[in-house]
């Protein structure tokens, strides 16, 4: 059970407060913007709600769950495997290395709150962030469900932040599409639980080809 203590970890874990630099990668949205793909709330809630169903909680959400569970059972090769299987779900370059710089910094912040784990993943080429995020979860008594829901949220909320700054959209709109996409977030964290491994993955097409492009994009405020 989500103790006391254990809800306010979390709520830091998810919080955009941490600083490990989310807040400067929009994971090919600002390409999709540039291109005139998202042009309004309604637009930019298909695009994030797609992603959050047919990536996030098909890919990134089970995964994270994964390791999660090796964390627990201190299983070193499982890390290692679920974290390159991950890693392998990343089409392009520059999401590889958001993935991986993520993973990193939230490895370094972790390794500085004396979670000595952490620390070997401040330099492995294969940290991803879902590998840093369980690892905190599973040190904190976060289980794997509220784990889950507090990972989609933190990505969730990312993308519509970005969403706000580049479509552009008012900060109430922003708030509507926390609201009606948030929604949906525990029922999908909850079939993240059940996936056989085989499973695993989704369809995200759209992302694979914003990224590329937005990789050789001449003006651009976001990273990835």
């Amino acid at each position: 059970m989500l103790t006391d203590l254990a809800l306010v970890r979390l709520l830091q874990l998810a919080s955009p407060a941490l600083p490990i630099g989310l807040y400067s990668y929009s994971q090919g949205m600002e390409r999709a913007v540039e291109d005139g793909w998202i042009r309004n709330r309604g637009q930019a809630g298909e695009w994030i709600g797609g992603l959050l169903a047919q990536s996030q909680a098909r890919i990134d959400a089970p995964l994270l769950i994964r390791l999660h569970r090796a964390w627990v059972d201190g299983d070193d090769a499982a890390l290692a495997r679920w974290s390159k299987q991950l890693q392998s779900f990343r089409e392009t370059a520059e999401l590889r290395a958001e993935d991986r710089q993520g993973g990193q910094a939230l490895a370094r912040l972790l390794t500085g709150l004396e979670v000595s784990r952490a620390q070997p993943w401040i330099v492995r080429p294969d940290a991803t962030l879902a590998t840093s995020f369980s690892l905190a979860a599973a040190n904190w008594d976060i289980p794997e469900l509220e784990t889950a829901i507090g990972y989609l949220w933190s990505w969730l909320e990312n993308q519509v932040l970005c969403a706000v700054k580049l479509v552009p959209l008012g900060q109430a709109d922003g708030q509507r599409l926390l609201t009606e996409l948030g929604e949906g977030i525990p029922e999908l964290a909850k079939r993240a639980l059940e996936l056989d491994d085989e499973e695993i993955g989704g369809n995200a097409f759209g992302l694979a080809l914003s990224s590329s492009r937005h990789e050789v994009q001449y003006s651009r405020l976001f990273r990835s």
